[in-house]
């Protein structure tokens, strides 16, 4: 569905479509009679909702009981969808089922035996007596904890609650089905067992702490959704004071993946990454961490925005560590004016913020084959329908539309590498080959404006990027082991 304005000069705006993440599956007692079934169907059309499966439940006389699964744009649009069916006169709807939350009932994820435990001799060798000298060889020798442990193919996803999704700060409790649908993505992807910890403190003392007390149990440390400006020090005090990957992935999952599309993108549009001109809209955690990515490859010059406007070298309001740190290495001619001046001969805009940010046509004002990442969820900085008549390539952060920037692209092929290594750290070394890795994945005769980034299910870019980490961090003194063809 559209909505259009009356004015010409005005720019169209187009609604979200319905989505996956959004979807009911509806019984519906409907009466067993030609066309019954037709006018709820084209009543569900005629609402927005977009009709999956129909399936017969059962029947009753002069009954047929249907479960019909429909995808809609949000819970108000759901509600107004079963309201309106529910006026069809000798209809019933019998229950609504919300498919994403029946998929979280009892979590997503549990922990299995690798090994069966069905005879005395099979409990004296897993647990007491035998497990003694399993302890006592690693007492002895503190790195076969490797060998004998789940550590070497272990991650702890850690957050605080104070910055899930689009969300905001909604506590541990309310945290963990992001974190367990994590631990779903490294698994599913990476081969990596991971487990959620979502800690009750949100002091910065209290999580750097806690990490360091469990992470005898994990091969690296996952940080998710924790807010900025505290995610800098939590992230950068665990990198000194453990021994194992620490990875904030707001940030640098981000940063990784936009960069591979860029990589992509400058081949389409033929720029050299010197030579763009970037506006970020949105200086947080990721917009930060993937404006030092693209300056560590190259980037021409930058200029940032927040809710106050333009960061510049001296402003004072509403700055932090992390942003003195951007006024410092971007906007070199200290621009001061709107996003809208700035996106004046502009070649890429990069979206961490929010709606709204921009309208379509100030894209109208970039240079010619301007490339949009517009990263906001659910909903985009700007439509890619508005965007089309004035950009060459669009990407968002969604998977309705093409060029999808996902984290899961980056993440389980880092750390997959990462812990076959037994890498200490996560460098930008490894980060920019991950980079690289991901954008190579496109073939030279694949690679159009409606596919400069794989799929989040190609099978080979886990692989390719698990390689390319691993030999990096061989190569930069980070790995404790060479690569390892170890099965998980």
């Amino acid at each position: 569905m559209t909505t259009t304005s009356t004015s010409a000069d005005k720019p169209i705006h187009h609604a979200v479509k319905p989505s996956a993440s959004y979807s009911l599956t509806l019984r519906i007692k409907i009466p067993n009679e030609p066309g019954s079934l037709g006018m709820v169907t084209s009543l569900i059309g005629q609402i927005g909702g977009d009709i999956g499966a129909v399936d017969i439940h059962g029947f009753e006389k002069n009954f047929i009981i249907r479960d019909i699964t429909v995808k809609v744009r949000d819970s108000n649009h759901g509600e107004s969808l079963v309201a309106e069916l529910k006026k069809l006169s000798n209809f019933e709807v019998v229950h609504v089922s919300d498919r994403t939350f029946l998929m979280h009932l009892g979590g997503k994820i549990r922990i299995t035996n690798k090994v069966p435990l069905t005879t005395r001799d099979d409990l004296s060798m897993a647990y007491t007596p035998g497990v003694a000298r399993v302890c006592m060889a690693i007492h002895d020798d503190p790195e076969k904890v490797y060998q004998l442990t789940i550590k070497r193919n272990t991650v702890a996803v850690v957050s605080d609650g104070s910055a899930v999704l689009g969300l905001g700060n909604i506590g541990p409790g309310a945290a963990l089905p992001v974190m367990e649908g994590k631990a779903m993505l490294f698994k599913e992807f990476g081969k990596v067992d991971a487990f959620p910890i979502c800690l009750a403190t949100q002091d910065t003392e209290e999580i750097i702490s806690a990490v360091k007390a469990i992470a005898p149990v994990f091969g690296g440390i996952n940080l998710e959704d924790i807010s900025a400006p505290r995610c800098f020090e939590i992230e950068d005090r665990l990198k000194k004071e453990l021994d194992i990957p620490v990875f904030h992935d707001d940030q640098h999952g981000t940063a990784v993946v936009v960069l591979a599309a860029l990589i992509n993108a400058l081949k389409i549009t033929g720029k050299k990454i010197g030579d763009i001109k970037m506006i970020v809209s949105g200086v947080g955690a990721a917009g930060v961490a993937c404006s030092k990515i693209l300056i560590s490859a190259g980037i021409g010059q930058i200029v940032g925005f927040d809710r106050s406007g333009a960061i510049y070298k001296g402003r004072q309001e509403h700055m932090n560590v992390s942003k003195n740190w951007f006024a410092d290495n971007t906007n070199p001619e200290g621009f001061k004016g709107s996003i809208s001046e700035a996106l004046r001969g502009a070649d890429l805009f990069l979206g961490l913020s929010g709606p709204g940010t921009i309208e379509a046509t100030d894209l109208e004002a970039m240079n010619k084959d301007a490339i949009v990442f517009a990263m906001a969820n659910p909903t985009p900085e700007v439509m890619p329908e508005d965007a089309a008549p004035f950009v060459r390539i669009m990407a968002t952060g969604r998977s309705d539309y093409p060029n999808q920037i996902n984290n899961v692209l980056c993440f389980p092929g880092i750390f997959r590498g990462a812990l076959d290594v037994r890498s200490t750290d996560i460098n930008e070394e490894m980060k920019l080959a991950a980079a690289y890795a991901i954008a190579n994945v496109v073939q030279d005769n694949e690679l159009n404006e409606d596919y400069i980034i794989p799929g989040v299910f190609n099978p080979q870019v886990a692989e390719n990027v698990a390689k390319a980490v691993a030999e990096v961090a061989i190569k930069t003194g980070v790995a404790r082991k060479g690569s390892s063809d170890e099965q998980f």
